[in-house]
C-alpha cells in the first residue's frame, strides 16, 4: 500500500492494527538480548581524582609570576609529556596493564592513552581567572588497578607542574642574567664614549653657553682695562723718559754752564716742543688771528731763532742705563723708568694671556651648536642603554624572587582535592544503555519490516485504493446481508494478503469510464 497513494492517519492506525505484532516482537526480544549481552562484556572500572589549581600565596603586586602561560595550554603540554611513551611504558610494566600476549607494547600504550581522561572543570572562578582545576580518570578491568594507575597519573601531573614551573623560572633567570651582562657591556661602552666626549669638549658642552658668554664679556672688559692700562703706562714711561731727558739736559747744561756759561740746547729743544704743542692746541680751537695764537707763534719763532743762533750742543739720549756721573734725581728717574718697563712687559703678557683666553672662549661659543648635536646623540644612546639595563635589572630581580617563590613552593600549585577513589561498581557496560539500545533497535527493525511489507502489499481495502489504482469514481457500496461468511484470508509469508478486493466486509462496485 505504501507508495501507491498518500496515507492518512486512519491508514496508519489500520496498518498498526494489522501488523502490531511485527513491531512488538523485536521490541521485546532485542532489549532482552541487550541485557544478556552485558554479561558477556568485560566490566570496566573508572577511578577519578580532582586536582585544583591554587594560585600563588604571595600577591602578584609583590612578586610577579614568571610562568604566565594559560593553564589550558600548560595542561595540554603536560598531558602530551605525561602521555608520552617514556612515561607510560614504566607504568604499564609496573601494573601489568593490558597483559594480553597478542598485544604489542605500542598497542598497550595506545590503550592506556585512550583510558586516561583529563577533563577540565568549569566554575565561577574559571570564568574570570582561567581553569580552577581538572579531573583525572583511568579506566581498567580491575578497580584496584584503576585506582593505582589514576594515582600514578595524578602524581605525574603534580610533579610535572612543579618541575616545569621551577625550570621555567630558572631558565628565565639565566636568560635575564645573560641579557643583563650584554646590556652592562653596552652601557659601559656608552659611558666610556660619553666620558671621552665630555673630556674632549669640556667647556663646549650644552649648558656652558651662558658661562662662556659671561666669560667672554669679562675677558673683553679685562682686555680693555689691560689695553688702557698699558697705554697709560707707556704714556707714563714716555713722560718719565722726557723728564729724564730734561734732567740729563739740565745736568749737561749745568756742566756746560760751568764750563762755558751757555744755555743747554736740550732745554731749549724741550721748551720748543712744549710751545709747539701749546700752539697746535690753540690753533685747533682758534683762528690764526687770535691773540693767544699770535703770542704763542711769536714765542716759537723767537725760540727757534735763538736755537738756530746757538752753537751745536752734543745730543744726550734719554737712556735708562745708569752712569756714575748721574745725579740722584737721574738715578731715581732711571729706576722708575726701569720699573715702568717691567710693568709694561708684564701688562703685555697679561694682555696676550687675556687675548688667548678670549680666542678660546670664542671658539667654544662658535662650536657649541655642533657639539650640542653630537652630545645629544651620545646622551640619547646612553640613556637608552641605561633604561634598557635598569629594566633588565628590575626583571632579573623579579625573576629571582619568582624562582625563590617556586623553590619554596609558594607559587601556583596543583592541589589534590580528592584522592583516586576505589570504584565499587563498573562504569561499563551499563545495562540500562544496553536495554534501551535493544529497545530502540527492535522498534527500528520492526517498523522497517512493516514499512517494507506495506510497500510490497497491493491489496485494495478502501475506495481510496480503488481510486489510486483505477482513477475511476466509485458508484456505490453494496453491503452484505445475512450471516457473513468468514473471510478466509490467504496469507502468505509475513502476513502478506492476497489480492482479494474487500472493503470492510462490503463488496465494492466500481464503474469504468
Amino acid at each position: 500500500m505504501l507508495g501507491h497513494r498518500a496515507l492518512t492517519v486512519q491508514d496508519y492506525l489500520n496498518i498498526l492494527k494489522r501488523r502490531w505484532w511485527m513491531i512488538a516482537v523485536p521490541a521485546i526480544i532485542f532489549p532482552i538480548v541487550g541485557y544478556l549481552l552485558t554479561f558477556l562484556v568485560q566490566p570496566q572500572y573508572v577511578s577519578q581524582t580532582l586536582v585544583l589549581v591554587e594560585q600563588q600565596k604571595v600577591p602578584e603586586s609583590y612578586v610577579k609570576a614568571v610562568v604566565t602561560e594559560d593553564l589550558s595550554g600548560r595542561l595540554a603540554s603536560m598531558k602530551e609529556q605525561i602521555l608520552s611513551r617514556s612515561r607510560l611504558q614504566p607504568i604499564i610494566e609496573r601494573f601489568n596493564l593490558f597483559a594480553n600476549g597478542r598485544l604489542s607494547m605500542d598497542d598497550r600504550i595506545d590503550l592506556t592513552r585512550k583510558n586516561i581522561g583529563i577533563t577540565p572543570i568549569q566554575s565561577e572562578i574559571a570564568r574570570t581567572n582561567g581553569l580552577p582545576g581538572f579531573f583525572i580518570s583511568f579506566k581498567a578491568n580491575d578497580p584496584r588497578t584503576a585506582q593505582l594507575v589514576c594515582g600514578e597519573i595524578q602524581s605525574l601531573f603534580v610533579s610535572e607542574n612543579l618541575s616545569d614551573r621551577a625550570a621555567s623560572a630558572a631558565g628565565t633567570t639565566e636568560f635575564l642574567k645573560s641579557q643583563l651582562a650584554d646590556a652592562k657591556a653596552k652601557l659601559d661602552e656608552q659611558d666610556a664614549r660619553l666620558a671621552k666626549f665630555q673630556q674632549t669638549y669640556m667647556g663646549k658642552l650644552p649648558g656652558a653657553e651662558s658661562s662662556n658668554i659671561n666669560m667672554l664679556t669679562t675677558l673683553n672688559t679685562q682686555l680693555d682695562a689691560a689695553t688702557q692700562a698699558l697705554a697709560r703706562m707707556e704714556q707714563d714711561k714716555s713722560y718719565a723718559e722726557s723728564i729724564l731727558s730734561m734732567q740729563q739736559a739740565q745736568q749737561v747744561q749745568q756742566s756746560q754752564s760751568t764750563e762755558h756759561g751757555a744755555v743747554a740746547p736740550q732745554a731749549q729743544q724741550l721748551e720748543l716742543q712744549q710751545l709747539q704743542a701749546q700752539l697746535a692746541d690753540l690753533k685747533a680751537r682758534y683762528t690764526d688771528d687770535y691773540p693767544d695764537v699770535v703770542s704763542a707763534q711769536r714765542k716759537v719763532n723767537e725760540l727757534e731763532r735763538k736755537m738756530a743762533q746757538a752753537p751745536a750742543a752734543p745730543t744726550v739720549p734719554a737712556s735708562s742705563a745708569p752712569k756714575t756721573t748721574d745725579s740722584l734725581n737721574v738715578q731715581q728717574m732711571r729706576a722708575q723708568i726701569r720699573a715702568m718697563e717691567l710693568g709694561i712687559a708684564q701688562k703685555k703678557r697679561d694682555q696676550a694671556e687675556v687675548q688667548a683666553q678670549l680666542r678660546t672662549y670664542q671658539d667654544r661659543v662658535a662650536s657649541s651648536p655642533a657639539v650640542e648635536e653630537e652630545y645629544k646623540s651620545i646622551t640619547r644612546d646612553n640613556q637608552t642603554a641605561q633604561a634598557f639595563y635598569d629594566d633588565l635589572l628590575n626583571k632579573l630581580n623579579q625573576s629571582k624572587m619568582a624562582t625563590d617563590l617556586e623553590r619554596r613552593q609558594q607559587g601556583e600549585q596543583f592541589r589534590v582535592m580528592d584522592e583516586p577513589n576505589l570504584p565499587e561498581s563498573p562504569s561499563s557496560p551499563k545495562r540500562s544503555v544496553f536495554v534501551m539500545g535493544g529497545l530502540f533497535i527492535g522498534l527500528a527493525l520492526g517498523l522497517s519490516f512493516v514499512a517494507l511489507l506495506e510497500y510490497l502489499d497491493t491489496a485494495i481495502r478502501s475506495e481510496r485504493d480503488i481510486w489510486a489504482f483505477t482513477k475511476l469514481p466509485t458508484l456505490g457500496v453494496i453491503g452484505l446481508t445475512g450471516e457473513p461468511e468468514p473471510v478466509v484470508a490467504k496469507r502468505k509469508l509475513f502476513g502478506r494478503s492476497s489480492s482479494d478486493i474487500t472493503a470492510g466486509g462490503k463488496p465494492l462496485m466500481n464503474a469504468g469510464g
